[in-house]
């Protein structure tokens, strides 16, 4: 059960929420509604959210141009992590990577086999660091985005969490360039 030091106060982290989708708009949007609505509710900044077409290009310089932006400390992304000829977000956002977080995609496969058992090894979720930038691809389903938001992102966003976050770390991420 993740505990929370109620004595720190709270440090919000803008994040910006990417879909990858050919059939999906903002009205349409459920899985990034999901995650825009949880962001605001947990007391983070939605710093931006987009659109992108199941492209490679376009997902990989829509991520780039977030990564690159100092007003955004966090890009979740949601949609392409399947397996079908037109699911290429991993391929797109993984090349960005400077480390892997392989633990990320560890637990989202626990919590979701709780859930929809097998079925969870469909996903391809993934997350990464970048130039100080945390990544996090999940699938397209409100669900999952549920997932992976209650279980994992809503606690190590959270500066408060014990015995240790991704907030309290985010000062040294680019220690290594100075």
């Amino acid at each position: 059960m993740p505990r929370i030091d109620e004595t720190r106060p709270f440090i919000p982290v803008r994040i910006a929420v990417l879909t990858v989708s050919d059939t999906r708009d903002l009205a349409s949007d459920k899985s990034g509604s999901t995650l825009a609505d949880m962001i605001k509710t947990d007391g983070h900044e939605l710093a931006d959210r987009a659109i992108v077409r199941d492209d490679v290009g376009e997902i990989r310089a829509k991520v780039q141009g977030w990564i690159d932006d100092p007003a955004i400390d966090v890009v979740i992304t949601t949609g392409g992590t399947g397996f079908t000829g037109r699911d290429v977000t991993p391929e797109a956002v993984r090349p960005l990577f400077e480390k892997e977080i392989d633990g990320f995609s560890t637990v989202f496969h626990m919590i979701s086999f709780q859930k929809i058992e097998t079925s969870t090894i469909q996903s391809r979720a993934c997350g990464g660091l970048s130039h100080g930038t945390y990544i996090f691809c999940l699938p397209g389903s409100p669900g999952a985005c549920k997932d992976a938001w209650g279980g994992i992102l809503k606690w190590q966003l959270d500066n408060r969490h014990r015995p240790c976050n991704f907030v309290e770390i985010m000062p040294r991420l680019e220690e290594h360039r100075k």
